[in-house]
């Protein structure tokens, strides 16, 4: 995408639960369609996963580095990531195998931080593959739980580390993850499968605060000077040896990359490479946005569907309308989420993020989230057509509620008197910008 006014079309596809939404805008619209810069999908997946394990950055083969092991844990990406676990973890445990360590000392370990478990449903989805689910155990983890977490001792600044002990514990650490736009951490994977994936609450809400939250730096695609990125690689230094495996995938959910090895290194590369497909730079901002959640699994509740708000901010001017579409099939989301809406509602944007702020406040859980659109919301607005919703929760969404999302984007269209309109079809998977990130 050069950035430059595609032909002007009437029928728009987004990412929006499993089926996609089509929106048809007027002719006298002038489109401009954001997609991931172009690239190929791998021939041979299958081939590359395993070159992955067996020539790695900055440590031995996976089959060496498990070698003499007597456990291995291999976290997982909870519901909410499209992570290819069906390609990759049958070629792990074949190297675990042939490292002498069997299918009966394996655990896979859902890092799912504050979300909700996983169902016995969703974790035969997340898995991936029959085999692999009927021969190992599969296990949620539980931030609550605080006899299930290890105590590490305390970071720099001052963050309690309290890490799931049977990751901690195991002689062989795996952390598998999908490499993508994160609008907090910068991106996602690597460090972040492990904090918050398998943290304590205490430790979670710690590197969730407004300290963290409200730097500049902690944002979209940004990692140098992100004290978030920064809080989790200290994190990671206090645990000792892992194996990463990296992914990176298309608009089609088709594997683009992957890599595996020290768990920094491996991430650094994989990053660089995710970043040459995710942020794309335009010529100009826009008055509208038509954008999407990012569809299955990302847009089950409106919790993430505040990530297509926060990462279209980057080309809406000051005072513009973001038209967002999110199946919403589960709702709100966590009752902690719909609490910190309910303040939000109470108290407006601005001064909900004073208030967070205030000497002696104490984070509570899933603020972040509301604090990251109390921003969105301070920078303009948010129409959400969103017909999972019930009527009861609407009351608490704090954004306008939309039936029709072409008749938002021409409300918008008439206000601002600027017929030309971004259209974000694959949500928060896709960060456009209109100047080159500095340092990030």
């Amino acid at each position: 995408m050069d950035g430059s006014p595609e032909r002007t079309v009437q029928g728009l596809r987004l990412w929006y639960g499993t089926r996609g939404l089509e929106v048809r805008l007027p002719e006298r619209c002038r489109v401009h369609v954001v997609r991931k810069n172009a690239t190929e999908p791998l021939d041979d997946p299958a081939g590359a996963v395993r070159r992955a394990l067996e020539s790695p950055i900055g440590t031995a083969p996976l089959r060496d580095f498990a070698r003499g092991g007597g456990r291995a844990c291999v976290l997982v990406c909870d519901i909410t990531r499209p992570v290819p676990n069906g390609l990759l973890l049958p070629a792990i445990l074949r190297e675990l195998e042939e490292a002498g360590v069997p299918e009966d000392r394996v655990t896979i370990l859902i890092a799912t931080g504050l979300h909700r478990p996983a169902t016995e449903e969703e974790k035969r989805f997340i898995v991936g593959d029959e085999a692999v689910y009927g021969s190992v155990r599969v296990e949620n983890h539980h931030a609550g739980d605080h006899d299930a977490h290890v105590f590490l001792g305390e970071t720099r600044r001052g963050t309690p580390v309290l890490l799931d002990r049977r990751f901690v514990e195991a002689e062989v650490r795996i952390v598998t993850g999908l490499i993508e736009p994160h609008f907090m951490a910068g991106y996602s994977g690597g460090r972040k499968v492990v904090t918050p994936g398998i943290a304590h609450r205490d430790t979670i809400l710690a590197i969730h605060s407004p300290g963290f939250m409200e730097h500049p730096r902690a944002s979209s695609c940004v990692l140098d000077g992100n004290p978030l990125h920064e809080e989790q690689l200290e994190i990671l230094r206090m645990i000792g040896p892992m194996f990463a495996v990296n992914t990176v995938v298309d608009e089609n959910r088709r594997l683009v990359f992957v890599n595996g090895g020290d768990i920094v290194k491996s991430h650094q590369e994989a990053v660089a490479h995710a970043k040459s497909i995710s942020e794309v730079i335009l010529p100009r901002k826009f008055h509208t946005v038509l954008t999407s959640a990012g569809g299955f699994p990302l847009d089950k509740t409106y919790y993430q569907t505040v990530k297509g708000m926060v990462t279209a901010l980057g080309i809406l001017e000051p005072g513009g309308r973001i038209v967002i579409v999110s199946e919403c099939s589960e709702g709100m989301g966590s009752a902690s989420f719909l609490a910190a809406q309910k303040e939000l509602r109470k108290r407006g944007p601005r001064e909900y993020l004073r208030w967070i702020q205030r000497p002696g406040a104490r984070t509570s859980v899933d603020q972040w989230q509301t604090e990251k659109l109390a921003q969105a919301l301070s920078h303009g607005r948010v129409s959400l057509y969103a017909p999972g919703l019930g009527a009861g929760q609407w009351e608490y969404v704090c954004v306008d509620r939309c039936t029709d999302p072409a008749v938002a984007v021409m409300e918008s269209v008439e206000e601002s008197g600027d017929p030309h309109v971004a259209v974000i079809p694959e949500g928060p998977y896709v960060i456009p910008r209109t100047s080159e990130l500095l340092g990030g």
